[in-house]
């Protein structure tokens, strides 16, 4: 029996949704390579060999801000992904749902589309939902309300930021900062804070231990890395002073986007974010204190959303399960040929 399925496919995590089963998919977004064309390993099995596999092993990411960046490693492991979703049932006839993000060319948008097309899972039909309504949806908003609506979405590579009104989108902007750049900044600050050099793995971690938006009470993360100077191994006791003063910059950048946005927000929808406030999602959404931070830097209400990860999946099962919603999802535009 056919069935409905909702994808999606992020920087650093890939989500998908099965109807008939109503359970989600959450797995790092990456796949493994050995000699140049055989598949080794996919999602978090590939994510544990990241940084460490021997060179006849490619480990990486397939997407890259946000838009699919190897279209050839992106179809290997979206086929995957479902096979391992279905325990290996490949079944035609289904529908599919797939966010995509409103901030980039017709052509990049179209590339997701043709990626559930062209793999081998038999799809019936392909319906776009733009990633900032799925994820409005998933963090418990009714978008198609005449009622203003802000969603921050910090993701990996990027942060998107989009105003809606009645099932719309009315400004939208995005940057190339996420959890990534935060965590490439934390090993250029531990490097020269303490001449240690970190992998982005052990970066990512420290973020998550000890990582904060406020500058509060010192603590301490036990990192693992090579001292420059001697070239051995060693561990050391990070300060979340450091980590703030790697990661502060970039989330300033964040709420100057966000300011940005608000400047050209109409006004009777900007009165309404004044009074509900902004709502903040994605993976990177869970740094602490972010709340506070983005509360006295734009002097506004800010709503952290619970889970905030899986807001966009959640967001594209509401829109499969809810008739009222079905509308908010669309056939892509076809091609167009110049020439």
């Amino acid at each position: 029996m056919a069935n409905v399925y909702g994808c999606d496919i992020g920087t650093s995590n890939m989500k998908l949704f099965s109807k008939e089963r109503d359970e989600v998919l959450n797995e790092k977004n990456i796949i493994a390579i050995a000699n140049k064309d055989e598949l080794m390993a996919f999602g978090d099995d590939a994510f544990q060999m990241y940084e460490k596999a021997p060179d006849y092993i490619t480990v990486s990411y397939p997407v890259k801000y946000g838009v699919i960046a190897d279209i050839d490693n992106m179809e290997k492991l979206f086929e995957n992904f479902f096979r391992k979703m279905t325990h290996g049932k490949m079944s035609g006839g289904n529908d599919f749902y797939i966010a995509v993000p409103t901030d980039i060319t017709e052509v990049e948008q179209r590339a997701f589309y043709e990626l559930v097309t062209n793999a081998k899972v038999k799809a019936r039909n392909v319906y776009i939902v733009d990633k900032p309504i799925a994820d409005g949806i998933g963090a418990g908003i009714d978008v198609t309300d005449s009622k203003g609506v802000m969603v921050v979405n910090i993701g990996a590579d990027t942060t998107e930021i989009s105003v809606m009104s009645l099932g719309g989108i009315v400004k939208s902007k995005s940057i190339k900062i996420g959890g990534n750049k935060l965590d490439e900044s934390i090993v250029s600050g531990v490097r020269r804070s303490y001449n240690l050099v970190i992998g982005l793995k052990t970066a990512e971690n420290i973020k998550k231990q000890i990582g904060s938006a406020l500058q509060g009470e010192e603590t301490f993360a036990k990192a693992f890395g090579r001292n420059i100077m001697s070239g051995l191994p060693v561990a050391m006791d990070v300060s979340s002073d450091v980590v703030y003063d790697s990661i502060i910059d970039h989330l300033r950048s964040i709420v100057d986007a966000v300011k940005m946005t608000l400047e050209i927000t109409p006004p009777e929808l900007a009165a309404d974010i004044i009074a509900y406030g902004i709502n903040i999602t994605g993976g990177t959404s869970a740094i602490r204190d972010l709340q506070s931070f983005f509360e006295m830097e734009t002097n506004l209400k800010a709503n952290i959303i619970p889970n905030g990860s899986e807001s966009v999946v959640n967001g594209i099962r509401s829109i499969i399960s809810t008739p009222s919603y079905r509308k908010l999802a669309h056939a892509p535009k076809e091609k167009t040929y110049i020439g």
